[in-house]
């Protein structure tokens, strides 16, 4: 059962599922400055939660009757400015792509102001993620994964 608990996974505002993060002081290198590999953990758990919030749930895949799970092959970052120590940060996750063996997203993390609105974008992604069997061979999204999605998928512009 899960605990009921507002905004423990964030929460989907159209298509774009937003998850606020406290900065604290494991985060963060010597200098109080966010250290490179936690914005990766910070986006991992935006890009979980949405899922979750769309009804996939990756236990549920990986121990279904046809396992299937995500693997990151390529992300594309940029670190446009520092997060620190007490920071309220806010992950930004749009999925663009739920097809074929393939899931796309489109992330960026912000910086939030005192009333809760967001500031500075500090940090953006874009994260391509193969279905894979147990055995690691590509597999076809599951339809039921693709109709959760469906609606909540923002196509890219121009085509792509």
């Amino acid at each position: 059962m899960n605990p009921v608990w507002p905004d423990l996974s964030g929460r989907i505002e159209g298509q774009l599922h937003k998850l606020p993060i406290r900065v604290y002081y494991e985060d963060t290198d010597f200098s109080g400055i966010v250290y490179h590999a936690n914005y990766l953990k910070f986006a991992e758990r935006g890009r979980s939660d949405f899922l979750r919030l769309a009804g996939v749930h990756h236990t549920d895949l990986f121990d279904g009757d046809d396992p299937i799970a995500f693997a990151i092959h390529r992300m594309e970052i940029d670190f446009l400015k520092p997060a620190r120590i007490d920071d309220w940060l806010e992950v930004h996750t749009r999925y663009v792509r739920a097809s074929g063996a393939r899931i796309e997203a489109e992330q960026t993390i912000w910086r939030l102001d005192a009333e809760g609105a967001p500031e500075e974008e500090l940090w953006r992604a874009q994260v391509f993620a193969a279905v894979l069997d147990k055995a690691g061979r590509p597999r076809r999204l599951p339809i039921s994964v693709r109709d959760a999605l469906a609606p909540l998928v923002t196509p890219k512009s121009g085509g792509e």
